[in-house]
């Protein structure tokens, strides 16, 4: 079971220290243990769940789990349907969401996502030092040093998966009364009430679903104008579930939805005057009852920048390599919805899925064999395949991998020319890492990904390395999502032709 007190992880030296409770870090927990590095996780809040615990708002999440899709629970097919449960290994540990859903919707409450997380904990055995706050950070004799509230924990690695869960608010907003996501008053309390809410993202658009049936005017406006999921074909954007109040505007219900800066808020007595000026230089002033900041959220890393830890953007993600460790401290490691800020090739300008379960808790395992190959010396065996399946397995892994269909243009399955001729399975790698890796010395590979322009079906990308040149080739989409056709087939062998010459075939082992 897992330990809910203060009693696992005594303050001390462990070779990795996790910070955090959420999902990211208890993936990253399980299999650090999978690969027998020793670790500690330590986490300010009282059980599992991290920023679920608190967070969305309105209590139905955005990803789905659909309890009927055609393949068993706990299965690799069902991954790609089941987007909130963590990845054991055996089946207690998999699929957990759908046995503690109740059924009224494949989008999980928030109470059911926490206690999905709660008894993947309890089934793993994952422990956890609970209660016990992270507060500063200094590196002493190769170590880097974490004071808690409990005492010092010294580590060879840290990996911080806090979230990216920091209500940010610019100063314009800093005015009194003015509400924060995460800080509104109960719904009932807006009835017949004019809310202006600053931010036209996934927040905004969820206060603004919640306050639909009471609110009696409703404006959200920011410079940006609002983009739709369902336009780019991808997570970015607003979330199809948050889409109400958009249709409400466009057929004059009740919402006006402003592409606007917002120059000025004034309170006025019980009221505000928000002056805003609109793309086109129009300036429109409104009183509303109510002004919410949906501005956006920042990482709560504390004191990391004074060591050295560089950031970027507003939410002040952590610049991050490949592998998710900080570019600027070799060490310090990132997990968690904060692996969004490793943002790989971002082909057509679409971003990683890391800012969501389904796409970090892949990342988590590939982050786990990383620390235990580059930091502790692991040697995680790499099975021999023969030349001439390689080309089938790339496109099984197209079609059906839940790695690739989570995190399109990021993740990719690779496979290496060994040293002693066929083809090493290296497994799931960043696609950026692979891709960028074009040292001479390094083993001649090919890996495919899927991958997304925001306007066709999703189709594969295979990628050759050949001495130290990588060549990217695109295959057509298909209808039916089925990439494993004899045109696909040729293709992806005549592709690898001329690496596959110095690779002669083996015997599967």
């Amino acid at each position: 079971m897992a330990q809910l007190t203060q009693e696992a992880f005594p303050p001390g030296r462990y070779p990795v220290v996790i910070v955090g409770s959420g999902p990211g870090a208890l993936q990253l927990s399980y299999s650090l243990r999978g690969h027998g590095v020793e670790h500690a996780v330590i986490s300010e809040d009282p059980a599992p769940g991290g920023m679920f615990r608190r967070w969305p708002i309105f209590q139905r999440m955005l990803s789905w789990t659909k309890p009927f899709a055609g393949h068993e629970h706990g299965s690799v097919a069902y991954e790609r349907f089941d987007w909130n449960s963590l990845l054991g290994d055996d089946k207690e540990t998999r699929a957990i969401m759908p046995g503690v859903m109740d059924g009224t919707s494949y989008f999980p409450s928030r109470p059911e996502m926490e206690k999905g997380l709660v008894t993947f904990a309890e089934r793993a055995g994952i422990k956890v030092r609970y209660g016990c706050r992270w507060e500063s950070t200094r590196q002493h004799n190769g170590d880097f040093v974490l004071t808690t509230s409990d005492g010092e924990y010294r580590a060879q690695v840290a990996v911080f998966a806090v979230g990216v869960a920091e209500p940010w608010r610019p100063p314009s907003l800093r005015v009194e009364g003015v509400q924060q996501y995460g800080e509104l008053r109960p719904v009932e309390t807006y009835a017949n009430r004019r809310v202006f809410i600053v931010g036209k993202q996934n927040s905004g658009f969820e206060i603004a679903t919640g306050l639909l049936p009471w609110a009696r005017q409703i404006v959200l406006a920011s410079p940006s104008p609002a983009r739709l999921s369902v336009d780019t074909r991808s997570l970015v954007g607003v979330r199809a579930r948050y889409v109400q109040p958009y249709e409400d505007w466009a057929l004059a219900g009740g919402v006006i939805i402003l592409d606007a800066s917002i120059e000025a808020v004034e309170r006025e007595g019980g009221h505000y005057r928000v002056k805003t000026k609109g793309s086109d230089g129009r300036a429109l002033d409104f009183e509303m009852d109510d002004v919410i900041a949906a501005t956006g959220f920042t990482c709560p890393l504390r004191d990391l920048a004074q060591i050295g830890v560089a950031t970027f953007g507003q939410s002040h993600l952590p610049a991050q390599t490949p592998f998710w460790g900080s570019a600027t401290v070799p060490g310090i490691y990132f997990a968690g919805t904060i692996m969004q800020g490793s943002q790989g090739l971002r082909k057509h300008g679409i971003p990683s899925n890391s800012g969501a379960v389904q796409g970090y808790r892949y990342n988590a395992r590939v982050l786990a064999r990383h620390l235990a190959e580059s930091h502790f010396g692991a040697r995680v065996e790499r099975r021999i395949v023969r030349a001439e399946d390689v080309a089938p397995m790339l496109l099984a892994e197209a079609s059906r991998g839940p790695e690739l269909w989570h995190q399109r243009s990021y993740l990719a399955r690779v496979f290496t020319v060994g040293t002693d001729g066929g083809m090493e399975d290296a497994g799931i790698q960043p696609l950026a890492y692979f891709v960028d890796d074009s040292r001479p010395e390094v083993a001649d590979g090919v890996g495919v990904a899927l991958e997304a322009n925001g306007k066709d079906d999703p189709y594969p990308a295979i990628y050759v390395r050949s001495g130290g040149k990588v060549s990217e080739h695109l295959l057509p989409p298909h209808p039916l999502l089925d990439f494993e056709g004899a045109d696909y087939q040729r293709e992806a062998a005549s592709l690898m032709k001329g690496m596959l010459e110095h690779a002669p075939a083996r015997s599967v082992q």
